[in-house]
């Protein structure tokens, strides 16, 4: 196990996800957050087709601005590599870019998975987790999304998922989807042993810890679960699909929740990195 306690920290929602300035503003922040609680931030990226763990300021910012950043899945990497190109890197590729640089935990927002509806759409970070061994913390599953189908993928690809506190999935905007973990720890120590008996066992999938939003933030589950059905409604009628679809709900959703929604994602982006990198610490 390493001896530094190092979190990875992905960039899509820095080029992708929030509005100017605030961006900048909340990946600076989520640093801040890492180092505080006693390990090292690595901001991950693309610069000029590198894979870099570590962005610096001057990098975030270029990213927040979104001048030329493509957003990069992992069937992107050579193309962004081959082409010099800068990519914000999604969980799927934050996971390859901090194996890849020996980093063994990660935190994010919320998980891609299985997108609802009759067209079968699937997100590679599902993938990403049957095959890169990296710890992720994440508030669950992002609410958008088909949260049984997706807690059945994960199952069946053999990704163990912890709950964090709590014996639910949770569902990202909300405490609790109703969906059953695979076992709940309630210090950062019993998640470390639980990735340290994984990692010594030869087990070679990723590890997911889902921690809920904090409860002052967290939507109530009617407002989360009318905002989410309006988000799906307006992105059929305007032909949104693939890559485009979850940035587009999930500005619909804060659009259309006062901002509460943006709170709550802030809040559990915090909270979530603070649990990693105590989690981080506990893996030395």
């Amino acid at each position: 196990m390493s001896q530094h306690a190092r979190v990875a920290l992905e960039s899509t929602v820095i080029a992708h996800g929030l509005p100017y300035p605030r961006n900048y503003e909340t990946a600076l922040h989520l640093e801040e957050v890492v180092r505080a609680a006693g390990a090292e931030a690595r901001t991950c990226g693309f610069w000029q087709g590198e894979p870099v763990a570590g962005l610096t300021p001057e990098q975030i910012a270029y990213f927040a601005r979104g001048e030329d950043v493509i957003k990069a899945s992992l069937r992107d990497i050579a193309i962004v590599a081959a082409r010099g190109l800068h990519a914000a890197t999604t969980v799927a590729t934050t996971m390859w870019v901090a194996h890849r640089h020996g980093i063994q935990v990660f935190a994010t927002g919320g998980l891609g998975g299985v997108h609802r509806g009759e067209d079968y759409d699937e997100s590679a970070d599902l993938t990403a987790l049957a095959a890169i061994p990296v710890l992720v913390v994440c508030a669950g599953a992002k609410a958008i999304l088909d949260l049984p189908r997706t807690r059945e993928r994960l199952e069946t690809l053999g990704v163990p998922v912890i709950g964090y506190g709590v014996d639910e999935l949770p569902a990202f905007y909300t405490r609790s989807s109703g969906l059953a973990v695979d076992a709940r720890c309630d210090t950062p120590e019993e998640v470390a042993a639980i990735w340290k008996a994984h990692r010594q066992l030869g087990l070679r999938t990723g590890m997911l810890v889902a921690a809920p939003v904090p409860e002052e933030a967290a939507l109530d589950e009617d407002v989360a679960n009318a905002a989410i059905e309006e988000a799906l409604a307006a992105a059929d009628a305007a032909g949104v699909k693939g890559k485009a679809i979850t940035p587009f709900l999930l500005a619909h959703i804060a659009e259309h929740t006062g901002e509460a929604a943006l709170r709550a994602n802030l809040a559990l982006l915090e909270n979530n990195a603070r649990l990693a990198a105590a989690i981080a610490r506990a893996l030395r």
